[in-house]
């Protein structure tokens, strides 16, 4: 892996980032205003999860 694949994935997760707020600004303001009534160890499973799930993504296409 180079520095031109890290960028580029940091570029991909910046799209993948804004394609919501970008589509539905109001429901992604209340989605945010879910997340901050979530107690901390739920947020830190589904950021789990996610992670989880991006690394297996990446085992099986790369």
């Amino acid at each position: 892996m180079n520095w031109n694949d890290l960028f580029t994935a940091l570029a991909l997760v910046m799209v993948v980032e804004g394609i919501m707020p970008f589509i539905s600004p109001q429901k992604y303001k209340i989605t945010m205003q879910q997340m901050l009534s979530m107690p901390d160890g739920t947020l830190r499973s589904i950021g789990l999860g996610l992670m989880l799930a991006g690394v297996i993504a990446l085992f099986l296409v790369r």
